[in-house]
């Protein structure tokens, strides 16, 4: 009510002089100070001298109910009614008198009373429904409304308001119902509905009362744009991107548009990580629309890297999927050229070939093309001499690698990729069992201002310190390192074969649990899910105080929420870690991860 309090005392000043102006401050003054008497005075006679003013009026009568001089109001109030019977807020004025001596019924009759004497006018309409919800009488503000669109014959003029009281009283599908009505009133009001929607609807329970009376609209009024864009909406919220896309689609195609609003959608779900649904739309688009789209090129470009996302992500996917994302990448660069425009484009195939494919020389070859592009961005070059360095430590040509990282190191040395730089170089060593050096470089590193190389440095610097400890445990920690190594040039086989001899010939060795970890990254990037899970879950329950133990628990979180669909095995794991290893590099993700598995609206 204080907004519309506000629009009163302004229209009150306005009405009245400037003598009038400074008494009506000082009863104002006086009312706030609790001074009825005074301010009823002054208030009367305010009411008397301005054209008898209905603001001034109610306060006077106000100050009569503080005082609890109910004679005196009725009075006044009977007195009012008699010159003004066409007011019908003097009858909500009056049944408050009744409600205030506790004569419930006498009050609920001067309610109805109050609605029955509506007639057809709009302003006296809203005047007695904010007077009903100054009250918080919402139940007959609802009425007087209701009342008031059917003498009016509309029956969309008043629904923003009747959203907003049936919104106050918790009545989520009324609420739902009239914001959708006022949509029809007023579709520039979209927006605003949308977010009171995101903000007030509670659960999947509420969307889907949402989702109900969309489709009820829309076997309706079949024309409307307005509800095929809300229901898309609508499965956005729930992350439903497929029917989302459906429903895009239609409208995309009633109304001849150029892909746009289907273009943001394969953004938004690519984003959330649907990249089946990301996909679909961005096939959709340069597909349908042509290579005259804005968004043709985009469109092409966004598709092969959902699905290069979909397989760096571990999601399952076949030898001819990995062939066939190969093709349209070559097709693309057909199509557009080999040039700095498309070196980003070079640089994503280089890394399916060398990762996914096993073709290191062609990864080699395609990378070695980029950092020879003739105006290359620089940043773009050392980032090109990263991942070439990478598919040359992979080939096992070591010398080529340390250059590589060493020329980024050198062009950037205070910029984080430098940092990453000297990280690989400190990590080539460490593979190649320098680890007193790979140690002290890990020690710098560890104030680096990228949180993840930060991090990555500390793990292992703590890994070589605990178990370099004794001589005997070096040709140890040479195996594991090997391991690593082999595992980083996906040598799946033989890393296996080199962690099964360290524990043979290292029996109940402090590496043990690291071993464990190892193995189970191994199961997770051939996509042996279970058996992956199976060994994190041996490393959570043996080695609870090992550095290795959050990590397990993170990895093993994100298997059952995203590979073995198991949800509340995931709230649980990622419960533990932020409760348990509050400390954790991962207890601040974990508890994002948790609340939303939970359906919290974050």
């Amino acid at each position: 009510m204080r907004p519309f309090l506000f629009v009163c005392l302004f229209f009150a000043a306005i009405a009245i002089g400037p003598l009038h102006a400074q008494e009506a401050q000082l009863a104002q003054q006086y009312f706030e100070n609790g001074e009825y008497e005074k301010a009823a005075v002054l208030y009367d006679k305010l009411f008397e001298e301005n054209n008898r003013n209905d603001f001034f009026f109610e306060r006077y009568v106000d100050c009569l109910f503080f005082m609890e001089d109910y004679d005196r109001a009725e009075k006044a109030i009977r007195q009012e009614l008699k010159r003004n019977p066409a007011n019908s807020s003097l009858l909500v004025l009056y049944g408050n008198l009744y409600e205030r001596q506790f004569r419930e019924d006498e009050a609920n009759q001067k309610y109805a009373e109050a609605i029955a004497s509506l007639k057809k006018d709009r302003y006296q309409i809203n005047k007695l429904a904010y007077a009903f919800i100054g009250l918080t009488k919402f139940d007959f503000a609802i009425q007087a409304y209701e009342k008031g669109a059917e003498l009016l014959k509309d029956n969309e003029i008043f629904s923003f308001s009747l959203a907003e009281l049936y919104r106050r009283k918790g009545d989520t599908p009324n609420m739902i119902r009239y914001y959708l009505l006022s949509l029809v009133q007023n579709p520039t009001r979209e927006d605003q509905i949308k977010t009171i929607f995101q903000r007030f609807l509670q659960g999947s329970s509420d969307f889907e009362e949402l989702q109900k009376q969309l489709y009820a609209n829309i076997q309706v009024d079949g024309e409307s744009v307005i509800y095929p864009d809300m229901l898309s909406w609508v499965f956005i919220q729930q992350k439903d991107y497929k029917n989302a896309f459906r429903q895009m689609r239609a409208l995309d195609r009633r109304m001849q548009e150029d892909g746009q609003r289907i273009y943001r959608l394969g953004r938004i779900a690519a984003n959330e990580g649907d990249f089946d649904a990301a996909i679909e739309a961005f096939q959709y688009v340069y597909q349908t629309k042509g290579p005259g789209s804005g968004y043709y090129v985009e469109s092409k470009r966004l598709c092969m890297l959902s699905k290069r996302e979909k397989i760096v992500g571990g999601f399952q996917y076949t030898r001819e999927e990995l062939e066939t994302l190969e093709l349209e990448y070559e097709q693309f660069l057909d199509e557009f050229g080999r040039s700095t425009a498309t070196a980003a484009i070079m640089a994503e195939l280089a890394e399916l070939e060398a990762f996914y494919l096993d073709d290191l020389d062609q990864a080699v070859s395609l990378l070695s093309s980029v950092v020879a592009l003739p105006g290359l961005d620089a940043q773009i070059q050392a980032e090109a001499k990263l991942d070439l360095g990478d598919f040359y430590l992979m080939k096992g040509d070591i010398w080529e690698a340390t250059l590589l990282y060493s020329q980024v190191d050198k062009a950037y040395k205070e910029d984080l990729l430098g940092h990453e730089a000297r990280f690989k170089n400190a990590k080539l060593s460490y593979y190649n069992s320098d680890f007193q050096w790979a140690q002290a470089q890990f020690d710098v590193l560890k104030a680096s201002t990228s949180r993840l190389i930060a991090n990555d440095a500390l793990d292992l610097s703590v890994f070589i310190m605990d178990n370099l400890n004794l001589d005997t445990t070096v040709l140890a920690m040479k195996m594991y390192a090997t391991a690593e190594l082999l595992l980083f040039q996906n040598k799946f086989e033989e890393a296996f074969l080199q962690l099964d001899s360290l524990m043979a010939s290292f029996p109940g060795h402090s590496l043990e649990d690291d071993v464990l970890y190892l193995k189970a990254e191994i199961y997770r990037k051939t996509n042996d899910y279970s058996s992956a899970a199976e060994t994190y879950q041996r490393i959570v329950e043996t080695y609870k105080e090992s550095i290795r133990a959050d990590n397990a628990l993170f990895a093993l979180a994100e298997i059952y929420e995203y590979h073995l669909k198991d949800v509340e095995a995931a709230k649980k794991y990622y419960e533990t870690i932020f409760i348990d290893y509050s400390d954790s590099t991962f207890a601040v993700e974990a508890r994002k991860k948790f609340r939303l598995l939970r359906g919290d609206n974050l």
